[in-house]
């Protein structure tokens, strides 16, 4: 009975888990070629992932990133 529990617990946490963790990307706008940070991948035509399209799980990671893209760093 208790291994059912532990069963019906682990499932659970497994697909819970992907939903809590957290995305950052490094998007620029092609208007202003000004480059940020977003939690939400960007669904528009006037922003672009930048970084080869690398999802970042913090945001300070995203931002350190960030400094280190070319097209970043021409503006």
């Amino acid at each position: 009975m208790r291994f059912r529990y532990l069963l019906g617990a682990a499932l659970l946490a497994s697909f819970v888990t992907p939903a809590l963790a957290q995305s950052y990307y490094v998007v620029q706008d092609s208007s202003t070629k000004k480059c940020t940070v977003v939690s939400q991948k960007p669904t528009t035509t006037t922003t672009t992932v930048v970084g080869d399209g690398k999802v970042y799980t913090s945001q300070v990671e995203a931002e350190s990133a960030m400094k280190s893209v070319t097209v970043c760093q021409s503006r």
